[in-house]
This record gives structure tokens, C-alpha cells and sequence, in this order.
């Protein structure tokens, strides 16, 4: 197989890439030889995760960059692309993979206004102002002949029967609605714009829904077969780099 694409120097941009998805996707691809630069929140989490990375993969193949980011703010997000970019030259993939959800089972009245704008920022104005940054900043939109993958959910696709899904059910709505209607206005430009949509992943993400209630936890969790975060880097991977072989 021929991955030279990820090869050249050319680095592909992970935003959430910390731990869970974002750090299975960043390990698996950095096995298929992607330079990779992760952004997050949690400075300390990105080390740990670079180090771990480089003690299973040959550092002279690939190169890793982190930056600590708050996703929430366009001025961060567009300092740190412009930043990255000066260092590394341009992406070549952007994968949107934030996602926050909170106080389960709380419902929408019942949550802090405060948790709702925390959702909200991350999980719309995250995707928005990365892509944004990338597209312009990133010189992707220049280059053309490179991909977008917003990691979405299956959630997107229904609303759950169950209450505290208002406000993650209708960012991952808009995700969707976002991914499709960029993937027409960037037809002809060579830009790919894909969509990931995990089910129900066995994660610290579904721990923090429940503010770590154990019993809590293991009842949201009865009657699903769950995913593994590896699940979902590999298919990542496959949309990425052999899917891209075929088209």
C-alpha cells in the first residue's frame, strides 16, 4: 500500500486527540506513518500521550506536535494553526474529534446555563472555528486534494429515548448538518469532507457525562455492546488512507 500522502512531511491535525478516540486515532495513524499535530486542552495529557506514541513507533519516521488549545476560543485556534503551519507547512487532514457531554440525566431545564455553553463551545463552536482555521489559515483551501473528518455520532442520526441528550443530540445534529452542507460548497476543490459516526464507545467521555458516577455509569451502559476507542481509529484509518486509494 502506498501512504504517501502522510509520508511526505505532511501533517495531519487532530483537535480532542488527548485520550479515548483522539488518542487511538493519533496512535493508529501514526502507525500508517502520519506526522502528527494534536491539539487539546490538558497540556499534560498531550505529553503523555506524544511519549507513549514515540516508545511504540520509530521517531525517525514520523514527527509529533502538541499544543495546548481551548477550542473555544477562535483567537487560540487561529494563533495555533498559523503557528504550526510557520513550523510544519501546510495539513493535509484535519480530523474534529472534541466532543463534551454533561450532567446526565440531567434534562435541558435542569441543566447549569453554564454546562449548556460548555457543550455548545465545544462541540459546535470547536468544529467550526478548527475547520475554519484550517481551511484558511491552514492553507488547506489553497492546496486542495485534502481531506476533513468530523468524528459525529450515531446519535446524530436519532434523538436517544432517554433524557439529558438535548444539547449533545443537537450539536451532533449540527455536525452533520455542517459536514454536508461544506461538502457542497467545497465540491470541486479536491477537499474530501467525511463524517465518522461511532455508536456508544466505552470511554472516559461517558464517565464525565455522569460526573463519575459509577452506578450511574454501568446503567447508561446496560444493554449496549460498546465500541473501543481502537475500534474507531481503525475505521479512521481506513477512510483515510485505503478508502482514499480507491477513489
Amino acid at each position: 500500500m502506498h501512504y504517501q500522502r502522510y509520508k511526505d512531511n505532511k501533517p495531519e491535525r487532530s483537535r480532542g486527540a488527548s485520550i479515548g478516540i483522539g488518542a487511538a486515532i493519533a496512535h493508529r495513524l501514526a502507525q500508517e506513518g502520519a506526522n502528527l499535530i494534536l491539539f487539546s486542552r490538558t497540556e499534560s495529557k498531550l505529553k503523555y500521550l506524544s511519549e507513549e506514541i514515540q516508545s511504540k513507533i520509530d521517531t525517525n519516521t514520523i514527527k509529533i506536535f502538541t499544543t495546548a488549545v481551548d477550542v473555544a476560543s477562535h483567537v487560540q485556534v487561529t494563533k495555533a494553526v498559523s503557528n504550526v503551519v510557520k513550523q510544519n507547512g501546510p495539513i493535509d487532514v484535519l480530523i474534529n474529534n472534541t466532543g463534551l457531554a454533561l450532567r446526565a440525566p440531567a434534562t435541558f431545564p435542569d441543566l447549569k446555563i453554564e454546562d449548556v455553553v460548555a457543550m455548545t463551545e465545544t462541540n459546535v463552536n470547536g468544529y467550526l472555528f478548527a475547520t475554519y482555521a484550517v481551511l484558511n489559515e491552514g492553507g488547506m483551501r489553497e492546496r486542495g486534494q485534502r481531506t476533513i473528518l468530523n468524528v459525529t455520532s450515531t446519535t446524530a442520526m436519532e434523538a436517544p429515548p432517554f433524557p439529558s441528550e438535548s444539547i449533545y443530540y443537537g450539536s451532533k445534529r449540527f455536525q452533520e448538518g455542517f459536514t454536508d452542507a461544506l461538502r457542497t460548497e467545497l465540491a470541486g476543490t479536491n477537499i474530501k469532507v467525511l463524517a465518522l459516526r461511532p455508536g456508544v464507545v466505552a470511554t472516559h467521555f461517558h464517565k464525565q457525562r455522569v460526573d463519575f458516577d459509577k452506578d450511574a455509569y454501568d446503567s447508561f451502559m446496560e444493554g449496549f455492546e460498546t465500541l473501543l476507542a481502537e475500534d474507531v481509529a481503525e475505521a479512521a484509518a481506513w477512510m483515510l488512507v485505503r478508502k482514499n486509494e480507491s477513489w
